[in-house]
Parts: structure tokens; C-alpha cells; sequence
């Protein structure tokens, strides 16, 4: 039986709730878990009640990769799941942030103050500031 590791199934996961995610440019999904548990999930899209991307169109279209998120009217998967497990009382403290694509700097300084331990992603992202944050923040972050 070929049974994944528990990173491979928590970023399988991350993978399906991409699959919510209303951005014409990046599905990205987010689950956050600690001790084998999920505590919250998160895809981008744009704040609760506001209109989705595909119909109010995307402001970054002609706007490089991993630059000016001030344009971009979606909240990142990692803010959402951030911002659930608060609406919901649950601590993430100590946890580990699985994600589908590598954290913006806007996210990493969010996962900082919310003090994730642990972050693991599939796809690079043109953010090389947000990696040296969470290194120098003491975070470790996993490729896979």
C-alpha cells in the first residue's frame, strides 16, 4: 500500500481548496494543522460579500508576479485561513501552514505575528523578501 507522508496528504488537501478559489491568475489554497488536526482552511478570493474577480476583473493583470498585492482586491489563502481560525477562537500557534504556493511577504509577516512554526508549499513564488523573514523569524519552511 503506498500511504503519503503527512506532508503529501496536507498539501493534497491544500490542493482541493485551491479548487474554491475565485482568482483569474493563482488557485491557491491553505490548511493549517497542528498535531495531525486541521484547524482552518483558506483559498484567494475576494473579501466576503464583494464581487469575485471574474466578474469585477482583475486589477493586476498587467502588473508582474510578486509585485504591487495593494492592486490585487483578493485576500491570499494564507490571510484567510489566518483570519477563520480567528473568527473562530482557535489558537494556530505553534502550527504548521501548508500551502500551494510560497508566501508573499504580506502573508509571511502575518504568519510571523501569528507565530506558525512550520510552513510547507509546492510552487515557487517571486517573493524572495518573505522567505529571508521567515528565516530570520525562525520559521522553518519546507519545499516539496
Amino acid at each position: 500500500m503506498d500511504r503519503p507522508g503527512l506532508d503529501e496528504y496536507f498539501m493534497e488537501i491544500a490542493s482541493v481548496v485551491a479548487k474554491r478559489s475565485t482568482c483569474l491568475r493563482n488557485r491557491v489554497g491553505a490548511v493549517i494543522v497542528r498535531d495531525k488536526r486541521i484547524l482552518s482552511t483558506g483559498y484567494n478570493g475576494a473579501p466576503t460579500g464583494l464581487e469575485h474577480c471574474d466578474v469585477a476583473g482583475c486589477l493586476r493583470e498587467k502588473v508582474e508576479s510578486g509585485t504591487r498585492h495593494e492592486l490585487c482586491r483578493a485576500v491570499h489563502a494564507e490571510q484567510n485561513a489566518i483570519i477563520q481560525a480567528a473568527l473562530h477562537g482557535v489558537s494556530i500557534e505553534g502550527a504548521t501552514l501548508y500551502c500551494t504556493h510560497q508566501p508573499c511577504i504580506l502573508c509571511a509577516k502575518m504568519m510571523i505575528n501569528a507565530r506558525i512554526r512550520r510552513v510547507v508549499y509546492r510552487n515557487q513564488y517571486p517573493d524572495e523578501g518573505a522567505l529571508r523573514f521567515l528565516e530570520q523569524a525562525g520559521i522553518e519552511v519546507v519545499r516539496i
